[in-house]
């Protein structure tokens, strides 16, 4: 069976989109192919790497990568997770697709002590594991 292809799109691919390729892979990768990619490779963001590590859910050894045209035209989901992705986004010319914008803020703005940035972090990663559960139940 060819599993549907979901891919996470974000302005850098360092943390929000990470975050939910790391959980749809833990919760979901029975039911779907995930892929994420960002206009930019920013590199893995380490804070999202550690929030994601604290809920058993290990994303260490992803890789930070631009958008692949031949993804994007195969994937059934593209999922942006931030404003200037979803306004950003690469034409799709496969009509088949289903696209979707979940905003989710981004940590990596946060600013504060440590302990405040990584809450934001953590805030945001559980918006997301939310939304990644949801999905899974429902299929959108």
């Amino acid at each position: 069976m060819i599993k549907p292809l979901v891919y996470f799109l974000c302005t850098g691919n360092s943390c929000r989109s990470q975050m939910a390729d790391g959980f749809l892979n833990a919760i979901g990768s029975h039911l779907y192919e995930v892929k994420s990619a960002g206009l930019e490779a920013h590199g893995l963001n380490p804070r999202a790497v550690k929030v994601m590590a604290e809920v058993d859910v290990d994303i260490s050894s992803n890789t930070s990568n631009v958008i692949d045209p031949e993804t994007l035209n195969r994937a059934t989901y593209v999922i942006t997770l931030c404003g200037h992705a979803d306004e950003h986004c690469p034409v799709i010319s496969n009509r088949n697709v289903t696209k979707w914008h979940w905003g989710f803020d981004d940590p990596a703005k946060s600013t504060g002590t440590e302990e405040q940035i990584l809450d934001q972090f953590r805030s945001v990663r559980d918006a997301i594991k939310t939304r990644i559960e949801q999905f899974v139940q429902q299929g959108k």
